[in-house]
């Protein structure tokens, strides 16, 4: 029995990267989302702000926190270790426009566009780190090691409010 308890532990939830992956795909959804709305604003545009701000916010703690240190850790070239640098420079970028989304009392065209720089940089973003940074991270963390970061990143997920 122990065996399949520990079988069952080691597939409780996604890998660090699959984990992230996931995060990308509905995040994407959300900004399409707000970009068809955005020209109309109101409350459901309103709402879809509110919502992509605290996915976000939620993603990029994470990875943070957690996937990035690792990642620095791991890797050994000079291009690798500016991935994780500019990656966080990203977020960065992101934390800078998207309290400008959230703010009231702009034009309607204003706000659609302020969405839809918000969705190119984070459209960017996401398809860097998953065509360069997690096929990387699959060369330098073995299997388990993936499994023990999407283990850590989804109770940190959960802490957070996820």
């Amino acid at each position: 029995m122990a065996t399949k308890k520990s079988s069952k532990s080691a597939k409780k939830g996604p890998d660090g990267i699959a984990l992230l992956k996931e995060d990308h795909k509905k995040v994407k959804g959300l900004l399409g989302d707000l970009e068809k709305s955005s020209m109309r604003g109101g409350p459901r545009a309103q709402k879809l702000v509110a919502q992509i701000d605290k996915e976000l916010t939620i993603h990029a703690t994470i990875e943070e926190e957690i996937f990035y240190p690792a990642f620095r850790d791991a890797v050994r070239t000079k291009d690798d270790k500016k991935m994780y640098y500019e990656a966080k420079e990203e977020h960065h970028v992101v934390k800078l426009v998207l309290p400008e989304v959230q703010e009231g009392g702009m034009a309607v065209e204003e706000f659609a566009a302020k969405c839809k720089v918000l969705k190119e940089l984070v459209e960017h973003h996401a398809d860097e780190e998953e065509k360069e940074m997690f096929p990387e991270a699959r060369k330098v963390f073995s299997r388990p090691e993936l499994q023990e970061l999407g283990d850590r990143m989804a109770a940190r997920k959960k802490e957070l409010g996820a």
